[in-house]
């Protein structure tokens, strides 16, 4: 899957097996300049494989690895400018703050007094700079992980990798290390390779995100594309929670199609692609997306249903239903009124909230 972006780094057709096992297929993506791209999917994907040789710590079985216009599969890893963030931290513990930043600057060779400088600024970036001369053992998980976010940018790289850098840190900490993160991207002019399996991460943080699946990449676009528009069931399925229902294609009609389900109801659906009649689809609609009223109005998408479950989330009302068609669910405002099991409802949805994804 071809990307528009102007490519600063380009994965041309690569492939990576471990024995008999292939792990990355024919895989084609160009990431440009100052992208902050999420390589998004399940453990065994393929994500990590492709960072690490993009890193240089594995070497593709074929195809190759361009940086700027230049193949980098035969150089070595120190020599291709990029900073690398693990999930692990990596950092030394009998080091302080400041000598694990300066690490990468000594191994370069620079002087004593521009390393001084350069491990103030980037201490600063992560604002840790009245804890350099503490050791990692007196530091929070998270200001470990800024330790080691500012050693990867100390020697300003060219391309930051960040493999599942958050994994470790707790639900809160997580979410402010995401902002944070993408706070340094925008204001440094950053580009950052970031695999994640977290679908919340991957939209929060990236301009686009990079939905990998045994080995290939199933769609990429912007946080927005991948959830609203998702070009396959499994993207639909992996990021967010989604209401899939099947049906065939009755009529396509300009850009909308109209699919029968199997209880004999009627959707219209935007975005009809390249769909024709008879054919077998699932239609696609995110829960949020589904109004419940327990009279008809006048939606031209509207199932009569049956609540069998309501559970308080906290932010939103969890709301289970069934209908002839297919068991549904919707997820309403928290001040939202609650209908209790048993209660006759209309889902309604429009058809720019229904996706139609070919099996």
């Amino acid at each position: 899957m071809e990307s528009s972006v102007a490519e600063f780094i380009q994965f041309d057709r690569i492939t990576k097996f471990y024995g008999p096992l292939c792990v990355v297929e024919n895989l084609v993506l160009g990431i440009g300049q100052g992208e902050f791209v999420s390589l998004l999917g399940p453990s065994g994907s393929g994500k990590t494989t492709l960072l690490m040789m993009l890193a240089g710590f594995e070497q593709p079985t074929s195809g190759n690895i361009l940086l700027d216009g230049t193949a980098i599969n035969d150089v070595p890893t120190h020599k291709r400018d990029m900073g690398v963030v693990f999930q692990s931290y990596a950092l030394f513990p009998h080091m302080s703050v400041g000598e694990n930043v300066a690490f990468p600057l000594q191994m370069r060779g620079l002087g004593k007094a521009e390393i001084a400088e350069c491990v103030a600024r980037a201490l600063d970036m992560v604002q840790l700079s009245a804890f350099a001369d503490r050791r990692p053992s007196q530091l929070s998980g998270g200001q470990q992980q800024r330790v080691a976010l500012s050693r990867a940018l100390v020697f300003e790289p060219r391309v930051v990798l960040m493999d599942e850098p958050l994994g470790a840190l707790d639900k809160q900490l997580r979410e402010q290390m995401q902002f944070d993160i993408r706070d340094l991207h925008r204001r440094l002019g950053l580009t950052i390779v970031f695999v994640t399996h977290d679908q919340s991460e991957a939209l929060t943080m990236s301009d686009r995100v990079a939905v990998f699946n045994r080995g290939k990449i199933e769609q990429i676009g912007t946080p927005r594309q991948v959830y609203d528009e998702p070009a396959t069931r499994f993207v639909a399925e992996f990021i967010g929670e989604t209401n899939l229902v099947e049906g065939v294609v009755e009529t396509v009609q300009g850009q909308e199609a109209i699919v029968r389900l199997p209880s004999g109801a009627h959707i219209v659906s935007a975005g009809s692609g390249s769909l024709v009649s008879g054919q077998s689809v699932f239609l696609s609609i995110r829960p949020e997306r589904v109004d419940l009223s327990e009279t008809r109005g006048d939606a031209r998408n509207c199932l009569e249903t049956e609540v069998t479950d309501s559970v308080y989330q906290g932010d939103h009302l969890r709301v289970q239903l069934q209908s002839a068609a297919h068991p549904l669910i919707a997820k309403l405002g928290r001040r939202s009124r609650e209908f209790p099991p048993g209660t006759k409802v209309y889902a309604a949805f429009s058809a720019n909230d229904c996706r139609v994804i070919a099996p």
